[in-house]
């Protein structure tokens, strides 16, 4: 399935400052406003405003979006950021600028936007879309950058050029991505629960996360992520699960490993059709939590959610 095919374009560019990000995605945007699309930026704070003073009053019919806020986790930037406002014009070719990459994610976070990156392709295919993406390649490590080829299947330079990337290979990013999460350092608590000891769950995760200090509606988000995940264990994976819990210096932890398999790269990286039925348990988790790392075999799978202890 083409990344390019059917309308859908997504596009990779490289900036070392305030100028040459101006040079691709001021003309991107303007070329969108002149052809009547609909835009959205959505980048980190910074560069948002660059771009939004460069654009003067033609900024107003223009959608914006801080990335540090919206894109915290990886994961929910398709259905929530992308996916939501193309949805909002469904007979309108949706022209999009994301930044999910900046100097100051942890390897933690790349790892979910690596794979997020490589999931854009599938997730768009077939739709009038174009979704440009700035890396900067002054402060970004050279390993991120040449990942960037594989997930993009079209580099634009400063002059408005075109050309192929030769190395465009997603599926690969994703697979080298899915690999076992690494085992926590801190004390964990764990809880081992089934279709008899489900409720348990509610009460150990809101145990943890008030002794970790998240205020009250924190705790009910996190609570209603991990419900979500146990209970898609006892119904579809094979009837029970294991949750786990820890501190970091950032973060409360709470693991939900099961016997699943999530086949599907897109899962809970798009949300399902309004009339759809199930496959939102997950898309809810990835809206409600500060990162979610997953990894995912025939042999089971481990979801890994990340909640700030301060509010962010």
């Amino acid at each position: 399935m083409s990344a390019t095919a059917a309308g859908f374009r997504h596009e990779l560019a490289f900036y070392t400052d305030a100028a040459s990000l101006l040079a691709v995605t001021v003309p991107f945007v303007r070329a969108g406003l002149a052809a009547g699309d609909p835009v959205l930026v959505a980048t980190p704070g910074p560069q948002l405003a660059l771009i939004r003073a460069a654009l003067g009053t033609a900024g107003d019919a223009v959608g914006w979006a801080d990335m540090t806020e919206a894109g915290r986790n990886p994961g929910r930037i398709i259905p929530c950021v992308l996916q939501a406002f193309a949805d909002r014009h469904p007979d309108r070719r949706a022209r999009i600028i994301g930044e999910p990459i900046w100097a100051g994610r942890t390897a933690e976070e790349y790892r979910a936007c690596a794979q997020h990156e490589a999931a854009i392709n599938w997730a768009f295919a077939g739709r009038a879309a174009s979704i440009l993406c700035p890396y900067d390649a002054g402060r970004l490590e050279p390993g991120v950058l040449a990942e960037a080829r594989c997930t993009h299947p079209l580099l634009v330079d400063g002059d408005g050029d075109y050309r192929r990337i030769a190395g465009y290979s997603p599926a690969a990013v994703t697979e080298r991505h899915n690999k076992p999460l690494p085992t926590p350092a801190e004390p964990v608590a764990v809880l081992r629960y089934d279709l008899d000891t489900l409720p348990r769950v509610r009460r150990f995760v809101a145990d943890q996360a008030v002794a970790a200090g998240l205020a009250g509606d924190r705790v009910a988000d996190l609570q209603i992520a991990v419900t979500e995940l146990a209970t898609n264990s006892v119904a579809h994976a094979g009837g029970a699960g294991t949750v786990q819990a820890w501190c970091t210096d950032r973060h409360l932890v709470c693991e939900v490993h099961d016997d699943g398999w999530l086949a599907d790269p897109l899962a809970g990286r798009l949300a399902p059709a309004h009339d759809g039925i199930g496959g939102r348990g997950l898309v809810i988790v990835h809206a409600l939590c500060d990162l979610v790392l997953i990894h995912t075999t025939a042999a089971g799978t481990t979801v890994r959610l990340h909640m700030l202890r301060e509010a962010p």
